[in-house]
């Protein structure tokens, strides 16, 4: 079987596929790309995982050439000896093209965690329609979507829902943390990458201090993905005209996260982790003001946050661009740090989307993938 994964992530979804599939298929052999995770569950990778990272227009294009070559040479890789099946994760940009190479060539594909086609760029539908036989989905939004514009197409859930319990310890997450047990706490989480610090930091801790001065009582909490984040905080921090109490810890943004009371942060992923831990959230997030113009015109969904587009409402509220201040950022964490209601709302979809998107998601995409290798025989 052919797999193809270009990031980290798609790295650990790989492994947890082929473990699955082994279960299925004990003699099976995987090659393709993959990382140290999918090559410690037995994978062949033709080429380093990391050649396939590239972040940036300008890093892309500066490696152009070296990307087509890779995906050449797994191309003729999988013509001369075809797999029953060939399976792209993520990295859309790099794996689509190759499936739709192969698919032609009569080769069964399917692709794991879709693109985001159902919030911009709808007309990818097409080319993606014409490169696989199936996708693999982990909302059931994504699904519908597909199935909408008759793309085949298994909702398989979320591997963090399944990696995440359904209840969090609260009180064992701060203690590890050497938090104040009784005291209330915000978990900031302005971003990993340097360039979401730069934009999102100073906003962040001046939402912080606006509230400091309103709950003396609050411990502010920050995790820091490496020491390189670690620092880029502390000149922030050192920037502030006031001293705020922050705490920042190197990496353990889950602990934090299931520490908190309340949880600040930047739209992506982390949404999702924090519905998982149960815990209310403020979201912000401020682009580029050419950027916001573009994508205000070109994306097509009403909300951003995870838990807000699986609620299709604003479940948690959401503070872009211009709406993204101090003040209001402040006074949308103080109104869940008050409102008990609210918080026990908010608790109760949560815990609903948990079980929805637990489905055991290795094991159904390892089924999706059975059944199409099935269909070829």
């Amino acid at each position: 079987m052919g797999i193809v994964a270009g990031e980290a992530s798609g790295d650990i979804l790989g492994a947890g596929l082929i473990r699955a599939l082994r279960k299925r298929y004990p003699n099976a052999r995987f090659a393709g790309i993959g990382g140290p995770e999918m090559e410690a569950a037995g994978f062949h990778s033709l080429v380093p995982m990391e050649r396939l990272s590239v972040m940036g227009l300008v890093e892309v294009l500066g490696r152009l050439r070296e990307l087509f070559e890779i995906r050449h040479r797994v191309r003729d890789y999988f013509l001369t000896t075809p797999p029953d099946v060939v399976i792209g994760i993520d990295s859309p940009d790099f794996t689509i093209g190759l499936e739709r190479q192969l698919r032609k060539a009569g080769i069964r594909t399917a692709h794991y965690v879709s693109p985001s086609v159902w919030a911009w760029r709808q007309n990818r539908i097409h080319k993606i329609a014409r490169a696989v036989d199936r996708m693999l989905t982990l909302f059931p939004f994504e699904a519908r979507f597909y199935e909408e514009h008759h793309v085949p197409v298994s909702f398989v859930g979320h591997p963090l829902a399944d990696d995440i319990p359904m209840r969090v310890d609260t009180a064992h997450a701060r203690r590890s943390l050497a938090l104040d047990p009784d005291q209330p706490v915000l978990a900031i989480l302005p971003g990993s990458r340097g360039g979401e610090i730069e934009r999102l930091g100073s906003l962040f801790l001046s939402a912080a201090r606006w509230l400091q001065e309103r709950r003396t009582d609050l411990q502010l909490v920050i995790p820091c993905v490496n020491r390189a984040r670690e620092k880029q905080v502390e000149a922030l921090l050192a920037s502030l005209d006031v001293q705020l109490p922050v705490r920042l810890v190197r990496g353990r943004s889950r602990a934090v996260m299931a520490a908190a009371d309340v949880v600040l942060l930047a739209s992506g992923t982390a949404t999702l982790e924090a519905m998982l831990l149960k815990k209310p959230m403020v979201v912000g997030y401020r682009v580029a003001p050419v950027t916001f113009f573009l994508a205000s015109r070109l994306v097509h969904i009403a909300h951003v946050a995870l838990p807000n587009l699986l609620a299709q409402r604003e479940l948690v509220p959401e503070l872009l661009q211009n709406d993204a201040t101090p003040e209001a950022l402040g006074q949308a964490v103080l109104h869940q740090l008050e409102h008990p209601e609210t918080v026990s709302a908010l608790e109760s979809a949560f815990d609903e989307f948990h079980r929805q998107l637990r489905r055991n998601a290795s094991e159904r995409a390892a089924d999706a993938v059975k059944s199409l290798i099935g269909e070829g025989e």
